[in-house]
């Protein structure tokens, strides 16, 4: 009998004790281990890029009008709409408006049907408006779902006044000497000529004759070892005019036309090898124009 006892109780603190030890290592592992990941949450199931091309469309049509159109915008207009509408939302048929330009300035989604998409537009030749389209969308169809909202256009930033620099007055009268016959090539696109004024390895792609060199404004250059990043503004000739042929209407060769002219500035990077600049590489240019 003592000895069935005995195993009895060997057997029960064998149990037990396994079982605390479960309990430990169970708690230690969950307190030690990497956290389970959070489930990502859903993604938006509202279709903005869809809204924001309706939006458009309802802008296109609802920024123009004159008595001369109304019937048609009405039918335009009543397509997008829900059913009862005034197709005319409360235009009183009179004046004229026309739209030169719109763009999506942004979209606020309300939940998975319901989004507000900002436009802004030009009209009237000059003036900007943004326009705050109400659109509903469900079953892969879409509806505007009121009126829309005339809201104040974004105002201008004030840029920060750029630092003054140092300037390398002998690595800029070298570069005003070198760069114009690079910007030919440049503005030519032949890889050939083009090359002549790169450094070794650059990947610089031409403009392909779109424009025409027309002078080099100014440049700017700091001081600095062989490698230096500069600013150039550099004056393209724009061409303006066709010409039509038997062939159709193409463009007149440049040499051969009156040009308009635009200034554009750029930031390079160049090498300075044996006493001449080479280009490294080109883009655009957060600067503000240098002086000419």
């Amino acid at each position: 009998m003592w000895t069935l006892r005995i195993i009895a109780w060997v057997v029960l603190l064998v149990i037990g004790y396994r079982g605390v030890l479960a309990i430990v290592q169970g708690s230690t592992s969950t307190g030690s281990g990497a956290a389970p990941a959070p489930a990502p949450r859903p993604a938006s199931t509202f279709p903005a890029t869809q809204a924001e091309a309706y939006a458009l469309q309802f802008g296109s049509a609802y920024l123009n009008f004159s008595p001369a159109t109304a019937a048609s915008r009405a039918v335009l207009l009543a397509a997008m709409l829900p059913a009862g509408t005034d197709p005319q939302l409360g235009w009183n048929g009179a004046g004229t408006q026309t739209l030169q330009s719109e763009n999506v300035a942004g979209i606020q989604v309300q939940g998975p049907h319901k989004a507000i998409v900002a436009l802004l537009a030009v009209i009237n030749g000059s003036q900007a408006i943004e326009l705050g389209v109400p659109v509903y969308t469900a079953g892969g169809r879409f509806v505007v779902t009121g009126e829309p909202a005339l809201l104040p256009v974004p105002k201008a930033a004030v840029a920060p006044t750029a630092p003054a620099q140092s300037i390398d007055a002998t690595a800029v009268t070298a570069l005003q000497t070198q760069l114009p016959a690079f910007f030919r090539a440049y503005a030519s696109g032949s890889p050939d000529t083009l090359s002549r004024f790169l450094v070794q390895g650059a990947q610089v792609t031409g403009l392909n004759g779109t424009v025409a060199y027309s002078r080099l404004v100014s440049v700017t250059a700091p001081p600095g070892g062989a490698t230096r990043t500069i600013t150039a503004v550099v004056s393209w000739a724009v061409p303006t005019s066709t010409e039509t042929t038997t062939a159709g209407t193409r463009k007149h060769p440049i040499t051969n036309v009156s040009s308009a002219s635009l200034e554009m500035t750029y930031t390079m990077t160049v090498v300075e090898q044996g006493g001449t600049w080479y280009v490294q590489s080109i883009g655009s240019s957060a600067q503000s124009p240098g002086p000419p």
